[in-house]
């Protein structure tokens, strides 16, 4: 816990009043992002007050939320953008890949005012569609948490940060989305009816790869249980709380997995998959090419 303590850099002593030590503010905060509880009961369990246990919450959460560019960030140079295709390439076959991306929806209590009713998506509750794009090894490289319920998972990818960098294609990559997304040069989808079997193992490769997105989602919800359960937060603090939440799993990542040396030499195929003139055709030409090339 120390370690963690130092790898956020948190430190809120001072010498007012009886202060709660940075250590037990920190154990508060992650004992509520893993159980959910009231905070009525999560402060009995420390003997300390209700209110106490919101404003720690929302201090920790803001203060662990702005290390996100430390934590979760896209690979920022050609070498480790080629780690990144090597081990997509590895689970099926798939050259290029550079991320998977899809939405998820945390519940959140209605917030009311005249735009409360844009927080309710299709499926009739209150939430955030929260854009997240992973890596091979599970870990986050993006995380959007700025939009109601109610919006479209293709909006929000087209008005982030995510849609610049792979459409920019300075390195050679695609994105793996479902069907909610619009098939384009630089993200590619499923196909809905698939005939040879050229297309049948584009399909078979396109769920292996791209299932390890759903698995960070079910991973991610599992280790904090808040996400999964819905947060009755103010709207701010339950920005911080998933953003922080997916800071905490990325360093969970580090702190269990060993880091991977970065290779010199890399596969001419991976990185030359698309070539000049697949940059300028788009969406399902350019993945038709792609198929025919490497699943034919």
């Amino acid at each position: 816990m120390d370690q963690l303590l130092n790898l956020l850099g948190i430190n809120y002593a001072n010498n007012r009043g009886l202060p709660i030590p940075p250590i037990l503010q920190l154990l508060t905060t992650l004992r509520f992002y893993a159980t959910a509880n009231f905070q009525t009961v999560c402060g009995d369990l420390r003997g300390i007050d209700q209110s106490t246990v919101s404003r720690i919450i929302k201090r920790v959460s803001h203060e662990i939320a702005s290390r996100f560019r430390d934590h979760v960030k896209f690979p920022q140079t050609e070498a480790e953008w080629s780690v990144i295709r090597q081990q997509f390439f590895e689970i099926a076959g798939m050259p290029g890949v550079g991320g998977c991306i899809d939405c998820t929806h945390i519940k959140i209590q209605n917030p009311g005012g005249i735009n409360g009713e844009v927080f309710r998506n299709r499926k009739g509750w209150f939430s955030l569609n929260v854009q997240l794009v992973c890596g091979p090894l599970m870990e986050i490289h993006n995380l959007v948490v700025r939009w109601p319920g109610s919006y479209h998972d293709s909006f929000i990818f087209n008005a982030s940060h995510a849609c610049a960098v792979y459409s920019n294609n300075n390195h050679n990559l695609i994105l793996l989305g479902d069907n909610g997304y619009a098939c384009k040069p630089y993200i590619f989808t499923p196909l809905l009816n698939p005939v040879t079997n050229a297309e049948k193992n584009y399909n078979k490769a396109h769920i292996k790869t791209r299932n390890i997105v759903e698995r960070v989602f079910g991973v991610w919800k599992r280790k904090f249980p808040c996400l999964r359960r819905g947060l009755a937060n103010s709207p701010n603090t339950i920005i911080s709380i998933i953003v922080a939440c997916a800071v905490l799993y990325n360093i969970s990542l580090k702190l269990r997995l060993p880091d991977f040396a970065v290779e010199d030499e890399t596969v001419e195929e991976v990185n030359n998959f698309l070539n000049d003139e697949n940059r300028e055709i788009i969406g399902a030409a350019a993945r038709r090419a792609y198929i025919i090339r490497h699943f034919t």
